[in-house]
């Protein structure tokens, strides 16, 4: 099975500093690896018209519904997600983390993620950019997030 995620409205390469956060340049958004947080899957940068990636993915049905893994999924059992990893790339290409948000897998509808199952594929689609106009992260629950099947 495939899980796509279809981002657009992409926050720009750089943000502004506010309480706690210095601010960012060069940014860069990129999925993260399970246990491998510097193994990040085609980094795109934060002023691109939009950004997909294709993960690959196996399904289980179970008695609490369809529980997801691969290779870029994070979490246990029915607390599954995939980590968007923001971070600035500098000259040499270095990608350092400065936020993440988290597609959180539990939040998928459980006819859809059966639907999901059957076409071999489910959807994610999102806007990267937070309501302050800097790269979305934390905890991305509908309606920051739709989920259908493919």
């Amino acid at each position: 099975m495939k899980l796509r995620i279809d981002a657009t409205d992409l926050p720009g390469r750089s943000c502004a500093p506010g309480p706690g956060f210095p601010g960012a340049t060069g940014i860069h958004v990129a999925v993260q690896r399970r246990g491998r947080p510097d193994e990040l899957l085609d980094p795109q940068p934060g002023d691109a018209p939009a950004a997909t990636w294709t993960l690959e993915c196996t399904a289980t049905r179970t008695p609490r519904g369809i529980d997801l893994r691969g290779s870029h999924i994070q979490g246990g059992p029915h607390a599954r997600f995939v980590y968007l990893s923001w971070g600035s790339v500098d000259a040499a290409g270095a990608f350092a983390v400065f936020r993440r948000a988290k597609l959180m897998l539990d939040a998928v509808d459980p006819d859809t993620a059966a639907a999901a199952v059957d076409s071999g594929l489910l959807v994610a689609r999102l806007g990267l950019t937070d309501g302050r106009g800097n790269p979305r992260c934390a905890a991305v629950r509908p309606p920051a997030i739709t989920w259908s099947a493919g």
